[in-house]
């Protein structure tokens, strides 16, 4: 029991040392800024990015596939996102007419509408080609991830969408990380002359939300049930009067819903819309879902360790960058920390036999 424990708490073990790794490598070589408030926010905002898209990625790997299009899904819902905003009526950039103002206000809801169907109608896409077709995800997948980047290219003319400044509401600052404290979704009181509070990016608070929902949903309801038992076994999750197709295209449909809410923190960061940028996302969403214990076998995975994957990614690289390491060697130390991961992940399982007879054989000279 004890040893199952010390397994679900290993990506846990594996945050807390990198922190500490990086905390005294800043102390010791760098300026000592790595446990600053400004870099805690920083890189709680940079998880924040990474994780709610791999929330819905964290579900399609417990049912036992894979979405190598959210990456660019992610971009696209963001690039129509900000080509809506661009589009925005120029009345309504008059806040002196109270029409103006409605017609804006609507203008967004349709805008925000627009975005969650398009991520939606992605995730129903890949769900209804894998259940229809039986292809594999991998394949489905790979090829939607193409078909999304074009159609992203196409609406955004080949090149970067800019939203006018007035367009841009106020309240999406969602991943704002700077001093003025306004700009916090629950700012810092000040109080005799001082600060009291922390200023915590509301993205962060979105995911915090979102992490919450997505928990209850996969522990606590049914189709959290279902989905745990299409990934251990399909042929026995069908033989227990499970209906296959429509959770699996129920699964992607659901995950689109995070690859938008993730569009939109995108935008929120960068303000502008360009669908190149979602190439190789699709890796470090995996990745975080992998690092927080996922296996890519199917059956096991949680959004807790989501959550703590993607603060391991983040944390590395503000350590290196922190650090002055090139982002060439820190990406080769967050791949090999993925090999790692999924080999740990192979012997919990028993895989490869070689090694477990090997250990056998040695064991037995001993004995």
């Amino acid at each position: 029991m004890l040893n199952k424990q010390l397994w679900k708490l290993g990506p846990l073990i594996a945050l807390i040392f990198i922190l500490v790794f990086f905390w005294a490598a800043d102390y010791t070589w760098g300026q000592g800024q790595f446990l600053s408030w400004r870099n805690f926010r920083v890189i709680t905002n940079s998880a924040a990015l990474i994780a709610v898209p791999a929330f819905g990625m964290t579900i399609i790997i417990i049912s036992g596939g894979i979405d190598l299009s959210a990456g660019t899904a992610l971009t696209l819902c963001g690039t129509t996102l900000a080509l809506m905003l661009k589009h925005a009526p120029n009345a309504a950039i008059d806040a002196a007419a109270a029409s103006s103002t409605v017609d804006f206000s609507l203008w967004i809801a349709l805008t925000l509408l627009l975005m969650m169907a398009t991520g939606a109608a992605c995730g129903l896409i890949n769900g209804a080609l894998i259940s229809a077709t039986k292809v594999v995800p991998f394949i489905v997948t790979l090829g939607t991830m193409t078909i999304y980047l074009g159609i992203g290219q196409i609406l955004a003319g080949e090149s970067t969408v800019y939203a006018p400044k007035e367009n841009i509401p106020d309240w999406l600052s969602l991943c704002y990380t700077g001093r003025i404290a306004d700009n916090y979704l629950i700012p810092p009181v000040n109080l005799f002359g001082s600060e009291i509070g922390f200023k915590i990016p509301s993205s962060v608070f979105i995911t915090l939300i979102l992490a919450a929902s997505a928990g209850v949903l996969m522990r606590h309801t049914v189709f959290g049930r279902n989905v745990f038992a299409l990934g251990s076994s399909e042929s026995t999750a069908r033989l227990c009067g499970i209906n296959a197709p429509l959770t699996i295209v129920s699964v992607y449909t659901l995950a689109g819903f995070f690859v938008a809410i993730g569009g939109l923190l995108y935008f929120a960061d960068v303000k502008n819309g360009n669908p190149s940028d979602g190439t190789g996302k699709e890796l470090e969403i995996i990745a975080a879902v992998v690092l927080g214990g996922g296996s890519l076998s199917g059956g096991r995975g949680s959004i807790i360790g989501t959550m703590i994957g993607a603060l391991i990614i983040t944390v590395i690289r503000s350590g290196c960058g922190l650090l002055s390491i090139p982002n060439t060697y820190t990406l080769i130390i967050i791949g090999c920390i993925i090999i790692i991961a999924v080999v740990v992940d192979q012997l919990r399982h028993g895989s490869p036999e070689w090694f477990f007879r090997l250990i056998s054989r040695k064991s037995s000279r001993y004995s």
